[in-house]
């Protein structure tokens, strides 16, 4: 049976289908020497090309999905490239005999912590996408005065400029009277910057900022800052089942 270009390429790991359906729209992709469409299929022994590159389709679909757990220190971005030659999560990621690793979602250069990638573009997607609503806890250390009502307004939900958002919960760490005080807080949406934001929100300064889980999956131990654990088939299986996937 024939699938869409834009699943066939997302399941080897050439991008999320919001990135492919770009290039095809771009006149990036061809299927066996013609101009890609967005309705195209694809089936057995179509040839195709992105961006003048043979893509080997046959060999990347045996592959498993593959995920790493991923410890990102602060001053690493979540790029490919940066102009400012700072060091990028992909520099030193496992090699890959086709497609790519791609992030799930990203973390801002300030933020330490856990950073899943995927060699599965639909995994990617649908674990970004709002509509799984998947948790993210964080440890955040805020400078400020923090009382209960601003956290009862935390959970409750504050007005940003894109929305209201809000914490899904607060627990409180041990350093009450210092004035830097820790937080875990957890949050279902992806959105840009919004942990940082909510807190700021509250004239409150985050300090520092680091994900501890995302979904099942916890911050490897025993890991170097800048290094990663690779997840087994029982654990892709799990986070894949959150999304209504079968890896």
């Amino acid at each position: 049976m024939a699938d869409r270009i834009q699943k066939v390429l997302a399941h080897a790991g050439y991008g999320s289908r919001r990135e492919l359906e770009r290039a095809i729209a771009d006149g990036r992709i061809r299927i066996n020497e013609r101009m890609a469409t967005l309705g195209d299929t694809l089936g057995p022994g179509d040839s195709v090309r992105l961006d003048g590159r043979p893509l080997n389709l046959e060999k990347r679909g045996d592959v498993p999905t593959r995920v790493l757990a991923y410890k990102k220190h602060i001053d690493q971005v979540v790029t490919r490239r940066d102009p400012e030659g700072r060091p990028t999560v992909f520099r030193k990621l496992p090699k890959l005999d086709a497609g790519r690793w791609l992030s799930v979602g990203r973390l801002d250069v300030n933020t330490s912590g856990l950073l899943l990638l995927t060699t599965d573009g639909e995994l990617k997607r649908r674990l970004e996408h709002p509509s799984y609503e998947i948790v993210r806890t964080y440890a955040v250390r805020v400078r400020g005065d923090v009382d209960q009502a601003m956290l009862d307004r935390l959970v409750e939900g504050v007005q940003l400029d894109d929305g209201i958002a809000r914490f899904d919960s607060i627990r409180e760490g041990d350093d009450a009277h210092r004035a830097n005080r820790w937080f875990e807080v957890t949050v279902r949406q992806g959105r840009n910057r919004v942990v940082r934001r909510l807190w700021d929100s509250q004239g409150v300064t985050v300090s520092r900022l680091m994900r501890t889980s995302f979904g099942p999956i916890p911050l490897p131990t025993g890991v170097k800052a800048g290094s990663y654990r690779e997840l087994n088939k029982k654990e892709v299986s799990a986070l894949a089942k959150l999304v209504d996937l079968k890896r």
